[in-house]
């Protein structure tokens, strides 16, 4: 037999050769080999003395061992795991699933799950049971297979396995993978008998599709039926960084403390979600604080921290973690880390120490560049001023730029008052890759054409607009109040309490003019309009609309804190700074690109965006 291979002297052999006694007791030590054995020299030598030793009968012993021997073959060698299944005179169903499953959970070999499955049915010894499922639909989700895995479905269906819990949860995260949120909510909807990892599994289907609200939904009714664990707190807690929700989010930190399961708390991977959740909700000091009293960390603990400076413009502390971390830990930074300190080096604008660590990533590091790493670079050359540099470093990639490239380079257009023919140029650039669809492109374009006093033109892209049925995003604002997420729309007259919002807007104008404020006019409207018109169209920014609010109902001496969909404009980053001085608050505002603390008439960005 070929694979009879002669075993090696090595402690393992030595071991193995002396395995005495009855047959059952000789197979129990070769179980015990078996389950410490975790590379393929020796693995091979069981299997050989295995061959040599025992007979080829289906008890419970010889099912076991090579049942093991296929598990640990096929995530190490699964050419190997094959040849041994197929001199198998008789698998039995448990022999297909081990295969299965190694197949499914190896990296490389997902595909070989689906059609040893495949083989399983053609073949028609052995049928498929509640144990086949699971592990084929979770190399269909990997594989985005998506006609695979329904077919797989109406199998289980016609199988009479459709109720089947283990099957159904498969079931759930396979849609979700396959971007089918609906049909995997369907799934959850339809089953009589739910697991606590059904409930994680279509929560956290909820999360990775941003559909935040409805995921802390299904959180609350699981509270009726089961405790939380670990996984269930860690979509929590990024729902919670998704909608800027820190009250809830310090109770889900809250809780992790208190569970029962000490280990849940100190778990690397629940951590750096609790530091990404609080730099996301705007408590960069907590977050600072779960960062520093880690026991350990791990890449992804360092690059949420160093993420988390540099989307709050805190580039000095960034580039100091990143030291700290090449310098106190045996492990080397990853793509992900240089596109944080990239990102730090572009919102404080230091171009040559991001044209340095851009040089280190590829020389030192070996890291080859990503899309996102020369759209950090690209977005830091153009909004220094340097849009003839940035534009040559994109005709120079190695890649074709994406839209969020020359999205950027269009911004910095029209912030640097560039040449409209060059804003054109960048703009044609942008409707070739995303089509003409995307509002952004022509609010831009008309923000150029408007610096140029080229109302024509400006009403022309409106025109445009209109007649393609594209409409510009609207504005809208989340502030937290007492543990309630509030959303605010350009405008909006929609909350309960919109009349006393709006009498102390009155308050804020009034105390503005008393500091000689002066609107700015630049990226209000469309259109040409009148003076008074733009003026109440910039009072009523969904973003000012939230600040009203917040400075009504939160306590003094506590910051105000508000997440918006699109990047803040000019005038109302001037009437924030205005209000943190004329109120005596501080302002915690996220935008599309960053934050930004307005304090004491100043922001932390340095009217830098």
């Amino acid at each position: 037999m070929v694979l009879a291979i002669t075993p090696r002297h090595s402690p393992c052999t030595v071991a193995i050769d002396n395995i005495g006694g009855p047959s059952c007791s000789h197979q129990n030590r070769l179980i015990r080999f078996l389950h410490d054995c975790t590379d393929m020299s020796q693995l091979k030598q069981i299997h050989a003395q295995t061959l040599r030793t025992t007979s080829t009968g289906n008890n419970s012993h010889t099912i076991f061992i090579y049942s093991r021997i296929l598990q640990v073959s096929s995530m190490a060698d699964t050419g190997y795991a094959f040849r041994v299944f197929d001199q198998i005179e008789h698998p039995n169903s448990f022999m297909w699933n081990t295969l299965i499953r190694g197949c499914a959970r190896s990296v490389n070999h997902k595909q070989q799950a689906i059609q040893l499955y495949c083989k399983m049915l053609e073949e028609g010894i052995v049928k498929p049971d509640k144990y086949t499922y699971p592990f084929v639909l979770k190399a269909c989700a990997y594989l985005f297979s998506l006609s695979q895995g329904e077919q797989l479905q109406a199998q289980v269906i016609k199988s009479g396995l459709g109720s089947d819990v283990y099957i159904s949860n498969s079931l759930i995260h396979f849609y979700a993978s396959c971007g089918h949120l609906e049909l995997a909510h369907k799934v959850f909807e339809k089953m009589s008998v739910r697991s606590l990892v059904s409930w994680n599994a279509i929560i956290d289907a909820f999360v990775q599709f941003g559909e935040f609200e409805n995921a802390l939904k299904l959180f609350r009714e699981m509270q009726n039926m089961f405790e939380p664990d670990g996984y269930t707190m860690q979509s929590i807690i990024n729902s919670c960084a998704g909608i800027g929700a820190l009250s809830l989010g310090m109770w889900a930190h809250s809780y992790i403390l208190s569970m029962p399961d000490p280990t849940i708390a100190s778990d690397i991977l629940v951590a750096s979600h609790l530091i990404y959740m609080y730099c996301k909700c705007g408590s960069l000091e907590i977050a600072q604080q779960v960062f520093e009293r880690m026991p350990s960390r791990d890449i992804t603990s360092w690059n949420s921290m160093i993420l988390g400076y540099a989307m709050h413009g805190q580039a000095k502390a960034a580039l100091e973690c990143f030291a700290r971390l090449i310098k106190t830990e045996s492990f080397n930074p990853n793509p992900i880390t240089f596109v944080g300190v990239l990102s730090a080096c572009n919102h404080a604008g230091i171009v040559s120490e991001g044209l340095k660590y851009f040089e280190l990533m590829v020389k030192e590091y070996k890291i080859q560049p990503q899309l996102e790493h020369y759209g950090c670079l690209v977005d830091l050359l153009a909004r220094a001023g340097f849009i003839n540099e940035a534009l040559n470093f994109v005709t120079n990639m190695p890649m074709k730029p994406d839209a969020v490239i020359w999205r950027s380079l269009l911004n910095a257009c029209s912030k640097q008052r560039a040449s409209v023919e060059l804003s054109e140029k960048v703009a044609r650039q942008i409707l070739e890759s995303e089509g003409a669809a995307s509002s952004g492109v022509y609010v831009l374009m008309s923000r150029v054409y408007a610096s140029a006093s080229r109302w024509d033109d400006v009403g022309l892209v409106r025109k445009l607009m209109t007649e393609e049925g594209i409409a510009k995003e609207p504005g809208c604002s989340l502030i937290e109040v007492d543990g309630i997420t509030h959303e605010f729309f350009a405008g909006d007259s929609s909350h309960p309490e919109c009349k006393e919002i709006y009498r102390f807007l009155d308050v804020i104008k009034e105390r503005l003019e008393l500091m000689r404020y002066s609107p700015d006019f630049s990226q209000a409207p469309l259109v040409n309009e009148g003076g008074d018109t733009k003026q109440h169209s910039l009072d009523l920014h969904s973003e000012r609309i939230a600040l009203a609010f917040g400075l009504l109902k939160l306590k003094p001496g506590i910051p105000v804190r508000i997440f918006k969909n699109l990047r803040v404009c000019n005038d109302c980053h001037t009437v924030f700074k205005l209000i943190s001085s004329a109120f005596n608050v501080d302002i915690i505002m996220r935008d599309r690109a960053r934050f930004h603390h307005f304090s004491h008439g100043t922001c932390s960005c340095m009217d830098y965006w």
